[in-house]
C-alpha cells in the first residue's frame, strides 16, 4: 500500500510514562521540539485525547439527531499544503475554530459512524476530513488517503499512548523516537508510551538507528522497526 514514512516521536520519562504534567517538570521539553523539526515530519498526528488538551476548543459536540450516522467512507479536502495538523477523533466529538487561514490545516479523521451533523459542522469551519472504518477507524485506509489525496509523504504520530499503540499494532510505523527525560513518574496507571494492547500481545524488536545524549540528562533515541 502507499503510506507516507511514519515516525512515532514522543518525550518519555525513565519509567516509560507520558502525561504531559509530568514531562514538563523535567529536563528534556525543549529538546523533544528540536528533535521533532530535525526529523522533518510537516505532518503531525494526535489522538483525540491528546488533541482536546492541546488543540481543540473547550466543550464536546452534541448532534441534535445522534442517530443519523454517515454510514459510508468519504474525505472532503479543503486547502493544499506542505505540512497538515491530524486529529483521529473516531466519532466527532471534538470542537474547532473556523481552519481558513492557518499554516497547518486541521484534518479529522473518523469512523462512519460520524454523524451528519458533525462532517456539515467540520465542513462550515473549512475544516479537511477522512471517513474510513466502521465502528474503528480503518488506519490503513487513512494513511493511504493521507498520502495519495493530501500528498503526506512523511508524518509523526505524537501521542497518546492509545493511539501510538493502535499504529504500531496495525503495522504502520517505520520508525520510533524516544526523547527520554531524566526523571521518574512512578504513579500507578499513568499512560505508557504505547499502551491498551492485550495481555498476549508479543514484543515489538527494534534496530537502534542512533542515541544523542545531552548535557542536561535528556537523550534522543531514534529506533527502525524490523
Amino acid at each position: 500500500m502507499k503510506k507516507p514514512y511514519m515516525i512515532c516521536h514522543m518525550m518519555m520519562s525513565v519509567d516509560g510514562r507520558i502525561d504531559c504534567g509530568m514531562t514538563v517538570k523535567i529536563a528534556g521539553s525543549n529538546e523533544y521540539y528540536e528533535a521533532l523539526r530535525a526529523l522533518d515530519v510537516p505532518t503531525n498526528l494526535s489522538g483525540r485525547v491528546t488533541a482536546q488538551l492541546e488543540l481543540a476548543e473547550p466543550g464536546v459536540f452534541i448532534a441534535k439527531n445522534p442517530t443519523e450516522s454517515v454510514g459510508k467512507e468519504g474525505f472532503s479536502k479543503k486547502r493544499s499544503a506542505n505540512g497538515y495538523q491530524v486529529v483521529v477523533d473516531t466519532k466527532g466529538t471534538l470542537l474547532w475554530h473556523d481552519d481558513s487561514n492557518g499554516d497547518s490545516p486541521l484534518i479529522v479523521i473518523m469512523s462512519t459512524e460520524v454523524t451528519k451533523e458533525y462532517l456539515a459542522y467540520l465542513d462550515s469551519l473549512h475544516i479537511s476530513w477522512i471517513v474510513c472504518g466502521e465502528t474503528h477507524i480503518d488506519l490503513h485506509k487513512a494513511v493511504e488517503i493521507l498520502y495519495t489525496e493530501f500528498g503526506v509523504e512523511r508524518m509523526a504520530i505524537v501521542g497518546g499512548g492509545t493511539i501510538n499503540a493502535a499504529f504500531l499494532n496495525a503495522g504502520l510505523l517505520d520508525e520510533v523516537s524516544i526523547l527520554l527525560g531524566p526523571g521518574i513518574d512512578g504513579r500507578k496507571g499513568m499512560t505508557a508510551t504505547f499502551d491498551g494492547l492485550p495481555l498476549d500481545t508479543e514484543p515489538v524488536n527494534l534496530k537502534l538507528l542512533s542515541v544523542q545524549p545531552y548535557n542536561n540528562g535528556a537523550v534522543w533515541l531514534r529506533y527502525a522497526l524490523h
